[in-house]
Order: structure tokens, then C-alpha cells, then sequence
């Protein structure tokens, strides 16, 4: 297998190869990887694996292999020739001695490690959170993402799913019925269509001390929740965390497409000071490159705030979460910059997001993100002018450094329509995002729905 990280995110053969992603903790004994998936029910010659050391992950590891898959010698071996370097950080930050190798029994560890100590620690004094899960008429990936919401390792929260302008009553029998059980769960119902619509509902009823939004086509790991609170005391001055998202499947031509279109950041830089795995801390300095860069911090699907903060901050603008515009959650992260707060970005909370499995699903979402793009600029320089000459001086040098130093060649097999479109997006997003003021300054607010909470049917 070639080991340059040029070729394992680049060099992609014209012919669609699916990957197999998987989580290895190295803190215990490590088991062989096997060709073929159980739940998925098929066999596959290549596997990502996110690398995690008591319970914190370190980074991703790419495996090619035939069908008799890797053995676990040879699964430590590739793992230590990566992330070596994150291995024994970690220990260092423990406390613990470094290794010189990493073998098939991992490493184990006597006692509780001193991070794990530090995080039950935290749990026994956790601050009360809200969950904000906007969604629209798609139950199925809900009923998943909620298990797992219900299942975090995190003592007092609630989750507040907003159905948004919903056709049909599939959502709301989905939680009362198949989760009715649950009492931190409650549903509320926004009839204007629009995401900023449906966080702003949530925030408005929200009882939390710190209110996290998430999605409702996401796995979040265990310790998401945790991991995001505790972002919060990192340094002073924060007014939002935001985690880490990872690829659920790589199924299908355009679940790897949105990936390359991302830049595969959680492989960019793994074995650098840029990780996206190790923490980053964002502040109003170096606005310009913050203006425009905004996948440095993170995203939607993984975000906390203080809700003291977000409240007096204006929550989230309608005009540009509504259906024609979006990157309202940077807009939003952005703005509390320019208030003078910090954003966190923490990539020990970890989820995995179901990307669009289909490819026309795949041309609407990129020339939405082109849209919200330029949308999204517009509003920051209407709200505050100052950047008006950052946009037209420092913005368009940082822009053309930042796509040749950071942004990688596509592929052979991936569409120039896919660019094209983010273009002609990029170029529609200022008429969309006044469009949208228009209309949201003129709307008339409809009554709001909410069940304050489903009656319980049993013990869960």
C-alpha cells in the first residue's frame, strides 16, 4: 500500500472504490479487520479507521487490503507508522511514559487513565443541556440519530426535536410513539419552513444552561455531548464549541464526492500542528482569513452554545437559514467573534454525518453551500461595515493562497459540474440572501406549536 498522503487523498482511480469506516481503540487489544462488514452484509478492499486512545480520537488511518483483510499485527503496525507522533502526545498529556512501537495488544493500562479521570470528573458536576434537532420530514435517519442521542454518557439533558413546516404527522408519531418512553425528549413544530426558524424555536423553549444543535442525519459518539460542554473551559471568553464531523458511510460515488469537495480535512494536515483532530481556538483577531474560511469551525451539525450568549446575541438570522440560503451556523459563530468572543473548536466530540447517498441530492446541497458562501459574506459586511474593505483587500489574497496551498486537486472521477455549480451558486447567493430579507422583514409570525412534553409509557 502507498503510504504518501498526497496519493491517499488524491490519487483516486476514475472507478469508484466504496470504503469501509470504523473506529479502533488502541487502549485495548487489537482485533484483525476483516474484508468483509457484517452490517453492512458486504466485503470491501479498502477501510478508514478513526484511531482512538481511551475513548479520544487521534486521527484516521486508511487500510487497502484483499479478502483476507489485515491482521492486527499489521493493523498496529500502520497505525504506528501514522500516528505515532499522536500516540505518545497523548501519554505525554497523561502523564505516562512514551512507547517505542505499538503492537497487536495495544495499550492497556493498569489503572483509570488521567484523562478518563478528568472527564468523570467533569460528569459529576455537568451543567443541565439543551439539544436543538431541527428536522423535516425525514423520520427514518431521526429514529437513529435520537437512539444515540438518547444513549450519550452524559447525566442531565433534554432534547428538543423542531419539526419543520412539516407535510405529515410522520415525525411527531415517531417520537411519541417510538420514544414516548424517553422524558427529556419533547417535540415542537415551526410551520415556517427555514433551519434558523426551527433553532430559533428551540432555543425559545430550551431550559439548559448551554444549548447544543445537532441534526437529524448524524451518529454521534458517545462522548459528543461531554466532550462539547467541556470545550467551554478551555479558555475564558467562549461562547461556542463546536466538534468534529466524519463521513458515516463512503458508499457511493457522491458520498466520496462531497468528501473530496470538503478537502478531506480530517486527513489534511493529520501528521502536522493543523490536525483536525487536535484543538483549535478561534478569537476576533485574523478576522479577514475568519470571514471566508468558514469550515475552520467547524459546522451545524455540531455545535454548542452558551444560552445567556446566543440569546442576547440574536440566535440565528431567518434570512439566511431559510430554504434558499444557509450558513446560518457560521454566520452565527462569526457574529459572536466580532462580539468578542472565543469559538472552540473540539475534535474530541465526534459524530459521523449520513452524507446524500444520490448524486442529484449532491448538485442541489453544493450549489446550496456556493449560495450560502456569498449569502453569507453579504451579511457579515451589511452587518458590519468595517468589513467592507477587508472583503475587497485581504480577503481575495488570503482566498487565492488558501485554495493553493490548502485546497487539493480532485480526482479523475470527480464532476467539473459539481464546480460549476458552486460557482453559479457563489454567484446567485447576494440576490438569494436579500431575497430572503425581503420576505422574512415582511412575515407575518403564525402561531408556534409545541408539546411541552410526551407522556411516559414505561421505563426505558
Amino acid at each position: 500500500m502507498t503510504q504518501s498522503k498526497q496519493e491517499i487523498i488524491l490519487s483516486r482511480p476514475s472507478d469508484f472504490m466504496p470504503t469501509r469506516i470504523l473506529e479502533i481503540e488502541i487502549g485495548l487489544p487489537l482485533a484483525p479487520i476483516s474484508a468483509f462488514d457484517e452490517q453492512k452484509g458486504r466485503s470491501y478492499q479498502r477501510a478508514i479507521a478513526i484511531v482512538f486512545l481511551h475513548d479520544r480520537p487521534l486521527g484516521a488511518v486508511e487500510f487497502e487490503f484483499d479478502q483476507a483483510g489485515v491482521s492486527a499485527q499489521q493493523c498496529a503496525q500502520q497505525i504506528w507508522r501514522k500516528l505515532h507522533r499522536q500516540i505518545n502526545e497523548h501519554l505525554r498529556q497523561d502523564g505516562l511514559p512514551p512507547v517505542m512501537t505499538l503492537e497487536s495488544q495495544g495499550l492497556p493500562s493498569s489503572s483509570l487513565p488521567p484523562c478518563i479521570q478528568q472527564r468523570e470528573q467533569f460528569l459529576a458536576r455537568a451543567p443541565f443541556v439543551s439539544i436543538v434537532v431541527p428536522t423535516h420530514d425525514r423520520p427514518e435517519p431521526l429514529r437513529e440519530s435520537l437512539r444515540l442521542l438518547l444513549d450519550l454518557r452524559y447525566p442531565r439533558y433534554e432534547i428538543l426535536v423542531v419539526d419543520n413546516a412539516p407535510s405529515n404527522n410522520a415525525t411527531y408519531q415517531l417520537v411519541h410513539h417510538t420514544y414516548g418512553y424517553a422524558s427529556q425528549l419533547r417535540y415542537l413544530r415551526e410551520d415556517i419552513p427555514g433551519i434558523s426558524r426551527a433553532r430559533n424555536l428551540g432555543i425559545a423553549h430550551a431550559q439548559g444552561e448551554i444549548i447544543a444543535f445537532t441534526d437529524d442525519d448524524v451518529a454521534v459518539h458517545p462522548n459528543w455531548l461531554t466532550e462539547l460542554v467541556r470545550g467551554f473551559a478551555v479558555t475564558e471568553k467562549v461562547g461556542a464549541v463546536t466538534g468534529c464531523m466524519l463521513p458515516m458511510e463512503l458508499e457511493t460515488p457522491a458520498q466520496y464526492w462531497c468528501e473530496e469537495n470538503r478537502g478531506f480535512p480530517w486527513f489534511q494536515g493529520y501528521e502536522g500542528p493543523n490536525s483536525w483532530f487536535e484543538q483549535r481556538i478561534f478569537d476576533g483577531s485574523h478576522r479577514h482569513q475568519h470571514l471566508y474560511r468558514i469550515g475552520l469551525f467547524g459546522c451545524g451539525a455540531s455545535m454548542a452554545f452558551k444560552a445567556s450568549i446566543l440569546r442576547s446575541a440574536g440566535a440565528f438570522d431567518p434570512a439566511i437559514g431559510s430554504q434558499r440560503c444557509a450558513a446560518e451556523d457560521v454566520a452565527t459563530l462569526f457574529r459572536l467573534l466580532m462580539h468578542g468572543y472565543k469559538v472552540v473548536y473540539e475534535p474530541a466530540s465526534l459524530l459521523y454525518h449520513l452524507h446524500r447517498r444520490e448524486y442529484y441530492a449532491l448538485r442541489q446541497q453544493l450549489y446550496s453551500y456556493g449560495m450560502g458562501l456569498t449569502a453569507y459574506l453579504i451579511k457579515n459586511v451589511l452587518d458590519y461595515p468595517q468589513l467592507l474593505l477587508d472583503l475587497c483587500t485581504k480577503v481575495p489574497y488570503d482566498l487565492l493562497i488558501s485554495r493553493a496551498d490548502q485546497k487539493q486537486p480532485k480526482s479523475l472521477s470527480y464532476p467539473k459540474e459539481l464546480s460549476n455549480l458552486q460557482v453559479k451558486g457563489m454567484l446567485y447567493g447576494p440576490i438569494a440572501y436579500l431575497q430572503s430579507w425581503w420576505i422574512e422583514s415582511r412575515r407575518t409570525e403564525p402561531e408556534q406549536h409545541s408539546s411541552p412534553r410526551l407522556p411516559a409509557q414505561g421505563k426505558r
